[in-house]
């Protein structure tokens, strides 16, 4: 049995993980949540698994892994298993709701929001938010399931034609649209519970800002600066992944232009890291996420 099974759906992004991991001579199970599972065999993959399953799966297939695959995480753990980001991250991973009240809980900023399941009560939010605002799925990805409406008039009109984002699990969040600075939103990664690195992304106004060479489609305008955030905010972005026990992820936070509150609004338990490390950060954080996985399956062998 290798030491570490990492469990992933999509074809490409762990392709430099697994390079590391290669170079390091760590033998490793790739294992995709396929097939079936028995819930009455006590038995793991591994002794240390890696859950990279993405919360943009759903769109990549109907029969998205997301809800089994906590189940299964949770059944290897009862197992034995060390699972790194295991299924009591990817439920908050999986519910920006459950995020922004973690992040509320914490003292800290977040965009005016209300949680709705019911497209009846939307109008209302948006009454209670003001425009202009977002209406977001709370199982999102790569920027999926994001409208901006600029009036109640479009808003009212977008529930009676039934024209409105979705999300898998049938919550959707009516948000307020924050002007970010400089058209810039900054993400901090943490590895460990400990601040790793930051870097400033701007998009021009686009809603997917996912910054790792998998997600990138040619021509667009997406830019990624390396940035040393203030101190607040890398202590802040430490306080939630303890809080949420994610042992890597990263955090976004934007400054709202109308006032200068940082305000933090995304969690992201699947972190790839940036595209072209070398160039953008001067390292390669793989090679970091690989000492701390060492770390992991010592620790699991003893």
């Amino acid at each position: 049995m290798p030491p570490i099974a990492l469990f992933y759906e999509h074809p490409a992004w762990f392709t430099p993980l697994f390079a590391a991991l290669d170079r390091r001579g760590i033998p490793h199970l790739d294992l995709k949540p396929e097939g079936n599972w028995d819930p009455s065999v006590v038995s793991a993959p591994a002794p240390v698994v890696f859950n990279r399953i993405a919360m943009s799966s759903f769109l990549r297939a109907d029969e998205h892994p997301i809800f089994d695959a906590m189940a299964m995480l949770d059944h290897w753990r009862r197992a034995g298993a060390r699972v790194i980001n295991g299924a009591d991250v990817m439920a908050i991973d999986a519910s920006k709701a459950r995020q922004l009240s973690l992040i509320s809980s914490l003292g800290l900023a977040i965009p005016a929001t209300r949680v709705v399941h019911r497209i009846a009560d939307i109008v209302a939010a948006g009454e209670a938010i003001g425009f202009p605002l977002v209406v977001k799925a709370n199982i999102g990805g790569a920027g999926a399931g994001i409208m901006r409406y600029d009036s109640a008039e479009q808003l009212r009109e977008s529930v009676a034609d039934k024209f409105l984002p979705t999300s898998v699990d049938g919550v959707l969040l009516v948000q307020d649209y924050v002007p970010a600075r400089d058209g810039t939103i900054t993400r901090i990664e943490t590895l460990d519970r400990k601040y790793l690195y930051a870097i400033d992304i701007a998009g021009g106004g686009a809603f997917d800002l996912c910054p790792a060479d998998a997600c990138q489609v040619p021509g667009t305008a997406i830019t990624m600066t390396v940035t040393t955030p203030a101190s607040q905010l890398i202590d802040a972005a430490e306080r939630i992944a303890r809080a949420m026990n994610m042992d890597v992820g990263g955090v976004e936070v934007m400054i709202d232009d109308r006032d200068g509150t940082p305000r933090f609004y995304d969690i992201n338990a699947l972190s790839n890291f940036v595209a072209k490390p070398l160039d953008v950060l001067g390292w390669e954080p793989h090679d970091r996420l690989v000492d701390y996985l060492e770390s992991v399956i010592e620790g699991a062998s003893r």
